[in-house]
Parts: C-alpha cells; sequence; structure tokens
C-alpha cells in the first residue's frame, strides 16, 4: 500500500461517503469529503491530495466538467471517477474530460482501494517530502517509519499521523483546533481530553532515553515540536 495517503472523496451520497471515509481510515488513508462539486473544486484547488474520488453526477457542478477546471488550471492530482455510468462511451467520454480512471458503481471496495494505490504511485512525491526530520527525529512517510538517532521508535497510527502534522509544520505553534480538523477528522471541538492523552504518549515515546527534549507544549495556544538544541535566530 501507498504509505499513508490523503485523498479527497466528492460523493454527494453521505452515507456511502461515511462508510467509505471509515474504510480508507482503517487502512490508514486520510480522505476528505467534498458533498457536492463547487465545495469539491475548491478544496481540490486548495489543499494537496494524492488522489481524487469524483463522482460523476453531483449537486452544483458535475464532476466531468470540474476535473476539467482543475487540469484548465494546471492542477494534475489524479483523478478516479466513480458512476453508476458505465457503458463504453460513458468511461471513454470521462477519461477525455480529463480522469485517469474510471469505475462503475457498484464496485467492492478492494478494488477501489487497488485502484487508488495505483493512481498514488503515479502521483509520486519528492523525496524531500517523504521524510522530515527535526534535530536528530526522523519520520519516513514511505516506509512508515519513525526513528531517533537511528533508533525506530514504534508508533500507533494516530500517534504517526499526530507527529508527522507536528514534524510538517516543525518550528511553528499547531493549535488544538488544527490537531482536531488534521489529525482527528474533527471539525468541532469532542470536549474531551484525547489531544493531550496523545500528545503525552508520543512525548514519552520520541523523548523517552534521550537528552534533547523535541515536543513543547505552548500554554494557551498549542503545541509546537522544534530542535531545542539549536539557538535561536
Amino acid at each position: 500500500m501507498v504509505a499513508h495517503m490523503k485523498i479527497l472523496m466528492i460523493e454527494d451520497d453521505l452515507e456511502a461517503a461515511a462508510y467509505l471515509t471509515k474504510a480508507f481510515r482503517e487502512v490508514g488513508i486520510l480522505c476528505d469529503h467534498a458533498s457536492d462539486g463547487e465545495s469539491g473544486l475548491f478544496m481540490a484547488r486548495e489543499n494537496s491530495y494524492d488522489v481524487l474520488l469524483v463522482d460523476r453526477m453531483l449537486p452544483r457542478r458535475d464532476g466531468l466538467s470540474l476535473i476539467s477546471e482543475l487540469r484548465a488550471s494546471d492542477i494534475h492530482t489524479p483523478a478516479l471517477i466513480l458512476s453508476a455510468l458505465g457503458q463504453v462511451d460513458d468511461r471513454v467520454t470521462g477519461l477525455r474530460a480529463g480522469g485517469d480512471d474510471y469505475l462503475p458503481k457498484p464496485y467492492a471496495f478492494n478494488e477501489l482501494l487497488a485502484r487508488v494505490e495505483v493512481l498514488g504511485r503515479r502521483k509520486g512525491r519528492p523525496e524531500q517530502d517523504m521524510v522530515y526530520r527535526v534535530g536528530d527525529l526522523e519520520l519516513d512517510r514511505l516506509s512508515h517509519t519513525v526513528r531517533r538517532q537511528g533508533r525506530e521508535i514504534p508508533l500507533q497510527p494516530r500517534e504517526f499521523r499526530l507527529l508527522e502534522y507536528l514534524m510538517k509544520n516543525a518550528g511553528q505553534v499547531v493549535t488544538r483546533t488544527m490537531l482536531l480538523e488534521n489529525v482527528w477528522d474533527y471539525h468541532f471541538d469532542p470536549q474531551t481530553n484525547v489531544i493531550d492523552v496523545h500528545v503525552s504518549r508520543l512525548r514519552g515515546k520520541i523523548e523517552k532515553d534521550f537528552d534533547t527534549p523535541l515536543l513543547r507544549t505552548v500554554r494557551g495556544a498549542g503545541y509546537m515540536i522544534k530542535d531545542e538544541g539549536r539557538a535561536e535566530a
């Protein structure tokens, strides 16, 4: 599997979208969701995704015009078209509109997952984006491993996502709202201490038996990961 992909699903069937979002998360794929074409177009333009899943028939803007608009804007994120229209002519039309693959409904999740993986590999990423480093801590997105001073540190999937987001924003304060939205996929505050618990566990794993602290709590603001051994500029 392509390690820790981020995809966007543009689907107006909310029940199907909820099921698929959960299924993708269970295999380690972060899945954002838009319920109409205009929202999907905005999200695809404003964020970086490995793959787009685009329903062909959408409210506000249909899937094919959405893909065509992205291509015209020089955005070439691989797009998999999902549609109940499965005839050969329908598939040809979708591919000619800029789609990279076409999967007729109904489909098995395993086939959908396999196609997403293939498209994710096709996009690729620069090597420097696959490895994050803060001091002697290294996170490899491709192998899904974390090492400090060459020693591998086993993390749970949520801990890995949390650390990845913090390292992606190294040296910057990451707020609780940012973590809820980007690590837990919540767009509301669940009023629990889930973040504090996970940060505490993560800190214990990446700082235990090491001299230099990396993960700071910024009182009243959030959290920051940085190499404390480096002098301030």
